[in-house]
């Protein structure tokens, strides 16, 4: 297998005695969905928040492209080519698609306008968005100008799916990205995911939905007490095998 885009090694975190990473491994391989599952509590988040640079480990590498590095802030991480849709979307409703898009980056107009009355260029921002829904197959959404607030849960995680997708050239991270959404709404996001991937993005999905889990990902971390406990192949094991493991049921065979 080719050297890991993303990896971690030994990573720890504490919060006084609470150790929420324990010297834990983790490898991200290029053009994967590689899945991140466990119990509440077992520190997956803690995990996925060190590598957006959410949260700086006690110890530990971080390694992008064979490089290490040390996120200071998640716009570092986003500068390196790691872009996060967390749960929540982190979207302003009032705002339109097009200004959303572009929170935090906005292109400013060329020359003295831009430069010194800081003028946005609003026709540029809006091709672009327009240009990276279509990519992805978002153009049921007619009007770029819409407020966010106007959008179904669905069409919102799809806005920040290819928010993600437009800036992250490297990895995206999805948490928990069907949480709260319907089937048919589901259905969508996890064709997106198949397309982001089809474009040589490699995605790391947090998800405690299996059937979503071993429909799209490559690859399973399980992660159990602060650390990762197997990677497994969701071709050769079963939804209650992964289960079993989180949960500490079953062990897995040893490698």
């Amino acid at each position: 297998m080719t050297e890991p885009i993303l990896s971690a090694t030994g990573l720890t975190k504490r919060y006084g005695k609470v150790v929420a990473l324990d010297r834990c491994e983790f490898e991200l391989y290029p053009g994967e969905v590689l899945a991140v599952i466990g119990d509440n509590g077992a520190g997956k988040s803690t995990l996925i928040k060190a590598l957006s640079g959410a949260v700086q480990p006690d110890a530990g590498k971080i390694r992008l492209e064979g490089r290490d590095v040390r996120f200071s802030s998640p716009n570092d991480a986003r500068e390196h080519g790691i872009e996060t849709v967390y749960q929540t979307l982190a979207m302003s409703p009032a705002l339109s698609i097009a200004d959303n898009m572009f929170m935090g980056r906005e292109l400013r107009k060329p020359g003295w306008r831009g430069k010194w009355f800081r003028r946005l260029d609003k026709g540029r921002m809006r091709e672009f968005s327009r240009a990276k829904l279509s990519e992805l197959g978002l153009m049921t959404i007619q009007n770029i100008d819409q407020p966010v607030e106007t959008l179904s849960g669905g069409q919102r995680q799809g806005v920040a799916v290819a928010r993600a997708a437009a800036f992250g050239s490297k990895v995206i991270i999805l948490d928990e990205p069907t949480a709260a959404l319907g089937v048919k709404e589901s259905r969508r996001v996890l064709d997106l995911i198949q397309d982001v991937r089809s474009r040589g993005i490699p995605i790391i999905l947090i998800s405690h939905n299996m059937p979503h889990v071993f429909e799209v990902a490559d690859r399973i971390h399980i992660h159990r007490l602060g650390k990762r406990l197997t990677v497994i192949d969701p071709k050769d094991y079963t939804m209650s095998d992964a289960v079993a493991f989180m949960t500490g049921a079953k062990e897995p065979e040893a490698a």
